[in-house]
């Protein structure tokens, strides 16, 4: 059994396809073919059942990836070690966030961090809530950054700040006038909202339903800032996070405050509570903390 076969066995596993797994992994389909096959005899047993283009793992095989997954993670975490000794501040870092706080809160801590460890090689993924789950439990991650609630045993998760979600109207709004607005007169506009596979999506309906306020929905993206603009643009109204609203230089909104029972969310990192952390994570996780002071709005 050798590390490139386990490395290429969860590949496979993860991805549910040989072609993909192989592009991944920087080899040729039929070599990474070849690998498991030898993999499979050795434990003699088939790991992976072939359903067409796609495969998924047998009962042997999740028996296999459950340890293999502690294994790698070992060996990277001993490789992580070594290299830590020394020129460490050349090494590599991974953090991912979600797409509705990614271009908001980190340029200015990736600038900070980068103009402190120029030889860093720091990389940055985008995704979804659960892919940044899954990759900090894989390993593949560093460090993500994520909006509560999360429930994942095997990871830390620090809260880090809360931010209040703003009502987001277009100019020379009807309602701009009134001193306070209410989820009532809220209930008559139409809504721009983010698609629910965001966090921040669900949280918006979820809102609306909870103090019920059914919004009537003009307009479903799938990205914050597009939200912004069908704003600005007149299409309806919307629920807007405070980093978002001061990140709209063009002024494209007006924003608002629903006052003391306005939804909020709070942002956190979350970590593997088993992987080695290099001196370059723990100093980026060291900034985040130190950014709480800048983003954080009191209730």
């Amino acid at each position: 059994m050798e590390i490139n076969q386990l490395r290429y066995f969860v590949a496979v596993a993860e991805l549910s396809s040989f072609t993909r797994a192989a592009k991944r992994s920087h080899i040729s389909q039929p070599s990474l073919s070849q690998q498991i096959a030898k993999l499979e005899r050795e434990m003699a047993q088939p790991l992976f059942e072939r359903l067409g283009r796609q495969v998924k793992l047998t009962e042997p095989g999740r028996a296999l990836y459950e340890r293999v997954i502690g294994i790698l993670r070992g060996v990277d975490e001993a490789k992580a070690a070594v290299s830590g000794v020394s020129g460490w501040e050349s090494g590599e870092l991974s953090v991912g966030a979600i797409m509705t706080v990614a271009p908001y809160f980190l340029p200015d801590l990736v600038r900070s961090f980068l103009r402190k460890y120029p030889k860093a090689r720091l990389t940055v993924r985008e995704s979804f809530t659960q892919q940044i789950v899954k990759d900090c439990v894989s390993g593949e991650l560093d460090v993500g950054l994520v909006v509560l609630p999360i429930k994942e045993e095997r990871l830390v998760i620090e809260p880090l700040f809360s931010e209040e979600l703003l009502l987001a109207f277009p100019m020379r709004h009807k309602l701009l006038n009134r001193k306070r607005i209410t989820l009532e007169e809220l209930s008559k506009e139409a809504f721009v909202l983010l698609d629910e596979m965001h966090c921040l999506g669900e949280q918006m309906v979820s809102f609306c339903r909870q103090n019920e306020c059914l919004p009537v929905v003009a307009c479903k993206t799938a990205q914050l800032l597009t939200v912004q603009e069908m704003v600005g643009l007149g299409q309806g109204v919307s629920l807007v996070p405070t980093m978002a609203a001061h990140a709209d230089r063009n002024k494209k909104c007006v924003y608002r405050s629903l006052g003391p029972d306005a939804p909020r969310r709070t942002l956190a990192m979350i970590w593997h509570q088993d992987r080695f952390r290099s001196r370059l994570a723990e100093s980026f996780v060291g900034m985040l903390r130190q950014s709480k002071a800048k983003w954080n709005c009191p209730r």
